[in-house]
């Protein structure tokens, strides 16, 4: 593990040196979402409705601890590279600091706080007498007890995915996922712990990828950039600002993907929890195409912010062309399979009529919308690799909560239950188009620029 990494971000044949960079992050990106799909899986084998409810109905507290993580992540990550791309090490060296201490401060903090207010918050989120026991212990083991390794082994991996090294951070990611997978049958079934026993596997496993990182980071500390010591820990230099602003996108996606999905589950709920659960099942499944996108947009990051810093243009077109191809391809094919394969899927989830009814009507209406989003996604990436803060932030807005939930509550009054998914599909439409016509009057920008550009 070395920082010098030039020959892969300035040498190495631009599709050689995507795939070596996409790869490993779409894996590791795959098994995280598997490994949630587990969780879902085996407690879904209990055949009990109010369990698989209660695992979807939590998610959206649980989804915000990845959003811190991608806060201090991918705004230190985008700084990192973009540092590492002029030749400043030490401001890299002090991004890493504030991203990982900053990290662990604010999860601890939502982690208490979200404990707390688990009287006010859970029937906001659609949280009954049936599924509050079962939600209330998710909370204590993912994310009061859980939440400082489950971000920091998430934010880790960006900021050692900045260097280069993305077959590193990708299989720590991947460890954890894998370990949730063993752990989830074993705690769920012999032990009988239903939802709780998913929720103390998702806690170990991260708190075990947490561990390799720093062992990895300790292990080569004499070669990385990324430290731990406090005495590099700096509000200045404009690093804390420009982190917070390129990262603040996608934790508002994340905020306001909670919101999205809490005034979905809402109003799901109110026909039943079977409706609930299959929409639950459904969701989780698209997250696997999503995740495919997500995890080609985060490994090029890096590769996209050292070429635009070290004002090297050509090379950072072909990036973004070849990222935009091997994307919307993989997308389209996700699709195919999703909407072919809904029921059988569905049915493997849970044996239940009413619930495999809704489940394969949610899922062929949204997994519709993958190209869309691994399009917005890869722009939005885009913007976060050279240092854009309000573009990104304008599509995060749109892309959730700003126009799903409008669509949402009148497809729900002129359709009822069956035209509540369409709402998915039309918002994510609408956010490619305007983010295809953010990105036009951007290349302008770009190839007018006749100097390095400023890091802030």
């Amino acid at each position: 593990m070395k920082t010098d990494n030039r020959e892969l971000f300035e040498q190495m044949p631009v599709s050689k040196a995507v795939i070596t960079l996409i790869i490993p992050t779409v894996i590791s990106q795959i098994i995280t979402v598997i490994y949630n799909m587990a969780d879902t899986f085996f407690i879904g084998q209990m055949n009990d409705p109010n369990q698989v409810a209660a695992a979807t109905l939590i998610m959206p507290p649980f989804v915000m601890l990845t959003g811190i993580a991608n806060l201090f992540g991918i705004g230190g990550s985008s700084l990192i590279s973009r540092s590492l791309g002029i030749g400043d090490q030490e401001k890299a060296k002090k991004s890493a600091v504030f991203s990982i201490w900053s990290a662990a401060a604010v999860s601890f903090i939502y982690g208490v706080i979200m404990y707390l207010i688990r009287p006010v918050i859970f029937p906001l989120l659609g949280i009954d007498a049936n599924t509050y026991g079962y939600c209330s212990n998710y909370v204590l083991w993912t994310i009061t007890i859980g939440g400082i390794p489950t971000v920091l082994n998430t934010c880790l991996a960006h900021l050692v995915r900045a260097e280069g090294y993305s077959k590193e951070a990708s299989f720590g990611v991947a460890l954890g996922g894998i370990l949730n997978i063993i752990f989830d049958p074993i705690l769920i079934f012999p032990l009988k712990l239903g939802v709780t026993g998913a929720a103390i596997a998702t806690m170990l496993s991260n708190v075990i990828a947490m561990t390799y990182f720093i062992f990895l980071l300790h292990k080569n500390r004499e070669r990385t950039i990324i430290k731990f010591a406090l005495k590099n820990y700096c509000l200045q230099q404009g690093i804390a600002k420009e982190i917070l602003l390129v990262g603040f996108p996608n934790f508002l996606m994340m905020l306001m993907g909670v919101f999205s999905n809490t005034v979905l589950n809402k109003i799901v709920v109110s026909y039943s929890n079977q409706a609930i659960a299959g929409m639950g099942i459904a969701k989780k499944i698209d997250m696997l195409a999503f995740a495919i996108a997500n995890g080609m947009t985060q490994g090029v990051l890096p590769l996209i912010g050292y070429n635009y810093a070290a004002s090297k243009w050509k090379r950072m077109r072909s990036v973004i062309k070849t990222s935009f191809i091997y994307s919307v391809a993989v997308a389209l094919v996700g699709t195919i399979l999703l909407f072919v394969c809904a029921v059988p899927v569905i049915k493997g989830f849970i044996d239940d009529t009413e619930t495999v009814a809704y489940g394969q009507h949610f899922l062929r209406i949204i997994c519709i919308t993958c190209p869309a989003v691994s399009v917005t996604a890869m722009i939005i990436s885009i913007f976060q690799a050279t240092g854009q803060k309000i573009r990104p932030m304008i599509l995060s807005l749109l892309r959730k909560g700003g126009l799903d939930i409008p669509f949402m509550l009148f497809m729900n009054t002129v359709a009822g239950a069956d035209g509540i998914p369409w709402a998915i599909p039309i918002a994510d439409s609408i956010a490619m188009g305007i983010a295809l016509v953010l990105l036009i009057l951007y290349r302008k920008q770009l190839k007018e620029a006749k100097s390095t550009p400023s890091l802030v």
